[in-house]
């Protein structure tokens, strides 16, 4: 450690700097769909455009190289006169400048896509050649920049008529490597953005395939509707779409069906925004769709057949559903926006298309009884199935038993969402789990020593070591493009470590891997962190446990002051008794467990502690650590 800590020590990062040192914290990452969100993040300004009424048409062409992308509109523009407090051309401070933008005081804009104010600076930051040209005050107007940062003034060309904003931008080999854009996935976002906004007419030019497309689809959400009963080889069980087209606030397009297919598969967007993690929205469509089935049960004294229960995910069987929301202020949880987070709007949402539904309902009950008898089934299948699917699911697991850890002790139970996974610190502790657990619903894994590193580690050592794949073998979900919920053999995850600095160590770098590699099973809750207890405290007949310093005190205090309590700390797990350690830390009528999730509106600042805390730079590492000083109890440096 270097003996000088001083102001001169602090390192602060200027302009876009900061966004090319972490790239991921603003696009997901550096692989393919990180370079295409750059794709996304320019279209969907112009999108916002035309979702306010500003512009009709968008044109896209990728270079014959796949390496350059411009994007033109017929939009108004953007500004370039003087910002009057920054005294730059507002065309520059747009690029060039994070959290900028005519999307925070809702004047600009009613509804928009990209409201944090960081899309377009941060494609200019990750962006080896960013040219801007704009049509507006009877002029044409430039401005280049490099890797973020201006080459030139603004320069007046010639007179223009018409407005229209026209960006072109070749990502920056240093953040990207060799990679090149691929035209199917331009092309698809493309055909999104035209089914979200009928009547928008998007050209997209493909010089590396020499191909131009004519994009624009007036049937709206319905076109996308039957775009996706095709494309998922399912038939509309009715032949019936339910169609919902808002215009008030908030504007609400909503299209639905049931089809043959054996699952549900909704869609959500909000202001032409894909939702792929769902957010409020997408639960306010599931809450409508089972309350309004219901209240027409329930109304209409349908019959239902004697002992069939109806659950949710029986009406929702086989529902195919886009579902488009703008909202003026959407809480987006990350950059990447792929949850909605708005509280307010699952309500809006539900009750919204719950009386719509129901009325379409009842004008076409013929049409209704079909598909109450399609639920029936569904319901009569699942009631019949349950014990046998959950059987074979786990017969599944354990006839790839030789595929499984050998030091993995299993659980009995088939039911995988009462099933608990330990994974636990050390051989000792293992055998001190496995004595005391409850066998029939709790597994436990034992772990010998520090774990890799994922976050310092390449993807080739990562999967090459045997904790880390132990880990994902008796997990059996896989992860990557491999990874699959339904296959997740344990739906709660414990990580159990001696209570000491080397155990909280242990632990993070578990909850890196975790983070890095298998980031949906933290995102559903399935990751926990269990409290086992240092210090055992006796006074008379009473026992009392606390998880460290301060809570060992706190219970000192409480104690009569004639107590002589004695006081026992454990070095590890392994000193515990079986008995002991399942009372304190395993049975779940007494044990404390942290669940381990990112809170909203947290992504960003998270995404930069996994990296500063777990990354190479011992510089940040230590930054993090003294500033998260007061959290920690003992630090062994």
């Amino acid at each position: 450690m270097s003996a000088s800590y001083t102001a001169s020590s602090i390192s602060v990062l200027e302009g876009l700097e900061h966004v090319r040192k972490r790239p991921g914290m603003y696009i997901g990452g550096t692989d393919r769909d990180g370079l295409h969100h750059l794709v996304r993040e320019i279209v969907d300004n112009s999108v916002d455009e035309a979702i306010n009424g500003y512009a009709s048409a968008i044109r896209v062409c990728l270079s014959s190289d796949g390496r350059t992308i411009t994007v033109e509109d017929n939009g108004r523009g953007i500004p370039v006169d003087m910002h009057p407090k920054l005294k730059k051309p507002a065309l520059e401070v747009i690029l060039t400048k994070l959290n900028a933008g005519a999307k925070f005081d809702g004047g600009s804009y009613i509804t928009s896509g990209g409201l944090h104010g960081v899309g377009s600076s941060v494609v200019n930051a990750l962006s080896e050649r960013l040219v801007a040209t704009v049509k507006r005050d009877g002029f044409s107007w430039r401005m280049q920049f490099r890797r973020g940062r201006t080459r030139g003034t603004l320069e007046k060309l010639s007179a223009a008529r018409g407005t229209g904003t026209t960006i072109q931008f070749t990502p920056d080999p240093e953040i990207f490597g060799d990679q090149t854009f691929e035209p199917d996935a331009i092309r698809e976002h493309l055909e999104v953005s035209a089914y979200l906004n009928k009547g928008l007419r998007i050209v997209f030019q493909d010089d590396l395939s020499r191909a131009r497309h004519a994009i624009q689809h007036d049937g709206g959400v319905v076109d996308f509707l039957n775009a996706q009963i095709q494309d998922g080889g399912a038939q509309n069980s009715t032949g019936q779409i339910f169609l919902l087209e808002r215009e008030s606030e908030p504007r609400l397009d909503v299209a639905l069906c049931w089809t043959d297919a054996p699952r549900e598969r909704i869609r959500t967007f909000v202001n032409g925004i894909p939702t792929r993690q769902g957010g409020t929205h997408t639960q306010g469509i599931k809450d409508a769709l089972a309350k309004a089935i219901r209240n027409y049960i329930a109304v209409h004294e349908a019959a239902i057949p004697r002992g069939v229960k109806i659950a949710a995910e029986d009406i929702r069987e086989g529902v195919f559903a886009i579902g488009s929301i703008f909202l003026p202020e959407p809480q987006f949880q990350g950059q990447t926006k792929d949850k909605l987070n708005n509280p307010e709007v699952r309500g809006q949402v539900d009750s919204i298309i719950r009386v719509e539904l129901e009325r379409w309902l009842q004008e076409n009950s013929s049409l209704a009884d079909a598909i109450l008898a399609r639920i029936v089934l569904a319901a009569r299948a699942r009631q019949a199935s349950r014990e046998a699917t959950t059987k074979v699911r786990r017969k599944s697991a354990v006839s790839r038993r030789l595929n499984l850890p050998g030091k993995l002790a299993d659980c009995s139970s088939s039911d995988a969402r009462r099933a608990e996974l330990f994974i636990v610190e050390g051989d000792s502790a293992g055998g001190s789990a496995k004595q005391g657990r409850d066998r029939t619903f709790q597994a436990i894994l034992p772990l010998r020593g520090k774990v890799l590193n994922a976050e310092q580690a390449t993807h080739r050592k990562v999967m090459a070591n045997n904790e880390l794949s132990d880990i994902v073998k008796a997990l059996g979900c896989g992860l990557g493009k491999d990874f699959s919920a339904k296959h997740l053999r344990y739906h709660k995850i414990i990580l159990l470590m001696d209570a000491d600095s080397d155990g909280h160590h242990i632990a993070t770098l578990l909850l890196t891997f975790l983070y890095r590699y298998l980031r949906p099973l933290i995102d559903q809750g399935h990751v926990f962190l269990a409290q086992p207890p240092l210090f055992r405290i006796d006074s008379g007949k009473k026992s009392w446990w606390a998880a460290d310093e301060r809570e060992r005190d706190r219970i000192l205090k409480r104690l009569p002051p004639r107590a002589r309590p004695e006081i026992s700390r454990f070095k590890g797990l392994g000193e515990m008794m079986p008995k002991t350690l399942f009372t304190t830390t395993m049975d779940p009528r007494t044990r404390r467990l942290l669940r381990v999730e990112v809170p909203d509106g947290m992504m960003l600042e998270t995404e930069q502690v996994v990296s500063d805390l777990m990354g190479k730079d011992p510089k940040t590492r230590y930054r993090e650590i003294i500033r998260w000083m007061d959290l920690v109890h003992e630090l062994d440096i």
